[in-house]
């Protein structure tokens, strides 16, 4: 979470006439993340977030807000969107779209242990299990071909070390298609700021606007590598047992996936050291904007090259 456009007091209450929530009591940007602008807004009836879309557009939101509407009626704690007095979850703030969710409580971790690396793999086994029924679709618009389009642009602007690296992976990855293993909607983006604790409880999770379908392992992949490895990409091996195991518990992978698990890692991988590269090299203008450095995904992805993670 970011703020990349600004909202003045006079705005959020004209915008916030438009739902049944009562007098605004506190305001406040939230600093961090990368994608969207974010605020807490505490109401005479209850605490919430707005967050403004800086790069999803009004045909693309429908998709994420009726995710996290079906998801929270599925008894997963997922943040519900709120809607207006007209029934409507998406509206519109200072040119941009925008929309108010439930503020869930609890705090995301920056050191997870083995428990809350369990209760975040139970999680997600059982999104992929409740979101067996949700009939929309979205496209993974950071999938194979914006790994491949991403990694060309900015292969010019890196060190010649750095280019052999993504050049090199982008050839391993020629081995994997994810399309052909099982398939279903996905968070993919569940990293450790997405997801909330009251001590050892995961109390919810949050931010689903990269959530698309694609390979339900690639989903698995992507949170094993912000939850399970430190900075310098080395696997905490209980970390990694208690997360695979939970899910394993909820979802059984089928034995392409077992197989494919070291390249998705790698896959998983690849791409936000992508995302992060762009945003380091090419910073966006805002209020209160947070770049994360890339040299964590670069760390993360040679280990899994020379050492490769089994599944089971």
């Amino acid at each position: 979470m970011s703020v990349f456009t600004k909202v003045s007091h006079a705005q959020l209450q004209k915008f916030l006439a438009r739902y049944p929530v009562g007098e605004v009591i506190g305001f406040q940007g939230i600093g961090e993340g990368v994608e969207n602008s974010n605020f807490f807004v505490d109401t005479e009836d209850g605490r919430w977030v707005l967050t403004l879309f800086e790069r999803l557009n009004h045909e693309d939101l429908p998709f994420f807000l009726s995710l996290m509407e079906h998801l929270a009626t599925q008894a997963l704690p997922c943040a519900a969107p709120l809607k207006t007095r007209e029934g409507r979850h998406l509206t519109e703030l200072n040119g941009k779209p925008a929309a108010m969710v439930h503020r869930l409580t609890g705090q995301s971790v920056l050191f997870p242990n083995a428990a809350q690396c369990s209760a975040v793999g139970a999680l997600m086994g059982r999104m992929h299990k409740a979101t067996r029924t949700f009939t929309m679709r979205a496209e993974n618009t950071r999938g194979a071909n914006w790994r491949q389009k991403m990694a060309r642009e900015l292969l010019p602007e890196l060190a010649p070390e750095t280019q052999e690296l993504i050049e090199s992976e982008l050839s391993a990855q020629q081995q994997l298609d994810l399309s052909a293993l099982p398939q279903g909607v996905i968070h993919a983006d569940l990293f450790r700021d997405n997801v909330l604790f009251v001590e050892d409880r995961l109390s919810g999770f949050i931010d689903f606007y990269y959530a698309c379908n694609d390979a339900l392992i690639y989903d698995l992949a992507i949170a094993v590598n912000d939850w399970c490895l430190d900075a310098r990409g080395t696997p905490i091996e209980t970390n990694v047992r208690a997360m695979i195991g939970a899910y394993i518990s909820e979802r059984q992978p089928v034995s392409d996936e077992i197989a494919a698990w070291p390249l998705v890692l790698r896959a998983a991988a690849l791409r936000f050291y992508l995302s992060r590269l762009q945003d380091w090299l090419h910073p966006r203008e805002g209020g209160i904007v947070h770049v994360k450095d890339p040299a964590a995904y670069q760390h993360i992805l040679e280990h899994h090259r020379l050492h490769p993670m089994a599944m089971i």
